[in-house]
């Protein structure tokens, strides 16, 4: 629920993000609500459709969610990207004032594409008679009827004065509730996709692996170095990088069970790709079996062992690992491999 306030309709706030058939009104509300929390009121279209590229910049680009059949804010993104050849870790702030002052006519034109999607029906909770005529929307509008939350006008819209000190004392509220509502919307389309919450905004800084790296030092160091199960260098203490064997950027996580040793050169060269099940995943179960023998062995209250229950019932049997348990490792990781394909990710050549 989003705070009550009196004498404001904030019922019908809230219903703006039912029956939604598209990404578009969550992405317009959350940019409106980062204007006002910079004290703008009279705000620019064209900066408003920017910040809904920045903000889905990370989702759409990096993690590759789908956005569902009916909804092209996930074409357009991908096609300014293209455009202005901004970098995918970019920083959102960077992303919305290169697009804003953008003097590419394409990229104006495709940013211009959500003015016929969103700003009228985003208060079709306020004029439901007229919500799919859009001049009919913006007239009525300009003289704040119903209390409705914005002015919409040619170029821009205005905040109504009597919102303005609700959405900057709740704007942490609101983008919260409007985040959960985006995450549900995104769950729908994407079923099997993991963390959906946790790919909605860039991570301010991604975790370390320093403690996963320590324990694959002693593997490493117990078996006087390892081979590289994509190039067959063989690997030593002081040289390898922690690879995500299904990329990061799907799973979103670093449990132990995804994460081996390899040739630092190829592992930045890899990036997000995909490895193919039938070339590398006997080397892969086979190193991780390996790991997790020697640390049960010299480790065995290792609390990263805990990261294998996510795929096998406790830990006894996790440090045992019998033969069957490589099938219960394939059909875990095989699935989410030919997931991340059909969502857009690449697979290694």
């Amino acid at each position: 629920m989003i705070p009550v306030q009196e004498y404001l309709p904030v019922n019908l706030l809230a219903a703006s993000f039912n029956n939604t058939a598209a990404a578009y009104k969550f992405y317009w509300f959350l940019s409106i609500l980062e204007e006002v929390e910079q004290g703008e009121c009279h705000i620019p279209k064209q900066r408003l459709f920017a910040g809904m590229v920045a903000a889905s910049w990370y989702t759409i680009n990096y993690f590759k969610i789908s956005f569902g059949k009916q909804d092209q804010l996930h074409e357009k993104v991908k096609e300014i990207a293209a455009l202005e050849s901004i970098s995918i870790d970019a920083d959102r702030a960077h992303i919305k004032h290169r697009i804003s002052q953008s003097n590419l006519l394409l990229t104006q034109k495709l940013l211009w594409h959500f003015d016929k999607q969103v700003p009228h029906r985003f208060l079709s909770p306020w004029f439901p008679a007229i919500a799919e005529k859009r001049n009919e929307v913006q007239i009525t509008s300009q003289q704040f009827e119903n209390d409705c939350l914005y002015a919409l006008e040619q170029t821009h819209i205005t905040i109504n004065p009597i919102w303005i000190d609700y959405l900057r004392a709740n704007a942490g509220v609101l983008k919260s509730f409007c985040y959960w509502k985006l995450s549900l919307y995104l769950q729908k389309h994407n079923p099997n996709v993991p963390d959906i919450p946790n790919k909605l905004i860039k991570p301010a800084k991604r975790n370390g692996l320093t403690r996963q790296r320590k324990v694959w030092d002693l593997v490493i160091e117990e078996l006087d170095g390892v081979d590289c199960i994509y190039t067959n260098t063989r690997l030593y203490k002081s040289a390898y990088a922690v690879e995500h064997f299904i990329p990061y950027a799907f799973v979103s996580h670093d449990l132990f069970w995804n994460l081996i040793p390899a040739n630092t050169a190829f592992n930045s060269s890899k990036s997000d790709k995909l490895p193919r099940m039938e070339k590398y995943f006997d080397a892969f179960y086979n190193l991780q079996k390996t790991a997790v023998e020697i640390i049960k062995y010299k480790l065995p209250k290792e609390k990263l062992l805990e990261d294998y229950l996510s795929i096998f019932p406790d830990l006894e049997s996790v440090k045992e690992l019998p033969g069957e348990y490589k099938y219960k490792f394939k059909t875990t990781i095989e699935p989410l491999i030919t997931i991340a394909g059909n969502n857009g990710f690449e697979f290694m050549l």
